[in-house]
């Protein structure tokens, strides 16, 4: 009888050092490969383009006729995919994956709302709130808002835990 060692995952020794260049690319095409078997599963047409920048991995799902990926776009969706997906690349590489998964344009889509949801917050700070709290979002969601909120010239901090991680913005 033969036994196999763990993986990564089993045996709890994820490596959460920065990773290269090379690194993520590798993240990526695992990534493009866990998602194109799902698509194939699913029996949905989609193009994958892989993508290094900023320290993360990003994979994107695109179509002919964006009707086709209306099911997997749904933000809520895409954040499913995208931690299964990171489990995935987890599992074979050892290593903590920060990798981003846009499924067609549901990124910039949500950059947009985003957006709508700053620009909420700046008018009630400009009619006279002394802070204004958004919602709790991911990490990357809250860099995104992070980095919105400093081109306005206002402040931004992230408060609570896990789920419940939410971002007050403020003036200086």
């Amino acid at each position: 009888m033969t036994t196999s060692s763990p993986t990564p995952l089993e045996s709890g020794s994820i490596a959460r050092e920065p990773a290269t260049d090379e690194q993520l690319e590798q993240e990526g095409d695992l990534a493009a490969d866990f998602i194109e078997e799902l698509l194939d599963i699913a029996d949905i047409d989609g193009d994958l383009a892989l993508d290094v920048r900023g320290g993360r991995a990003y994979v994107s799902v695109e179509a002919e006729e964006p009707d086709s990926l209306r099911l997997l776009s749904d933000h809520d969706t895409v954040q499913a995919l995208q931690e299964l997906t990171r489990i995935a690349v987890q599992n074979r590489t050892g290593r903590f994956s920060r990798l981003i998964l846009d499924v067609g344009g549901s990124r910039d889509s949500r950059t947009s709302e985003l957006t709508r949801l700053v620009d909420t917050a700046v008018a009630r700070l400009d009619a006279g709130a002394s802070q204004a709290s958004l919602p709790p979002m991911t990490s990357y969601e809250r860099k995104i808002v992070h980095d919105l909120v400093a081109e306005r010239g206002l402040v931004s901090e992230s408060y609570g835990e896990g789920a419940d991680r939410h971002t007050v913005i403020r003036r200086r």
